[in-house]
């Protein structure tokens, strides 16, 4: 059985692009940023790559809240930021070990 479009693996090109759109300004969100990559890259879908995305669309102190549990996702901080993915990423992102 073919998987859905959203959970097929994103390709080197689609990463790499995605690494590069998730550089940020503050060092604190490129450390949660560094580390997700580390531990999850091989494994990243699309669905995930475009939560991500979301989640950069943020501006820096919005998005460390987040990254820091000060602050739950919601649609009054973004468009789109209380859907399941962005949530499913936002978790992974903030787990430590």
């Amino acid at each position: 059985m073919p998987c859905a479009p959203d959970d097929t693996p994103l390709d080197a090109a689609g990463l790499s692009r995605l690494k590069w759109r998730c550089r940020r300004g503050l060092l604190e969100n490129d450390l949660f940023v560094e580390r997700f990559f580390r531990r999850h890259e091989a494994a990243l879908t699309r669905r995930q790559a475009d939560a991500l995305q979301t989640l950069m669309d943020l501006s820096d102190n919005d998005l460390l809240d987040l990254l820091l549990a000060r602050r739950e996702p919601d649609a009054a901080l973004g468009p789109g930021l209380d859907a399941p993915a962005v949530r499913e990423v936002l978790d992974l992102m903030r787990r430590r070990g």
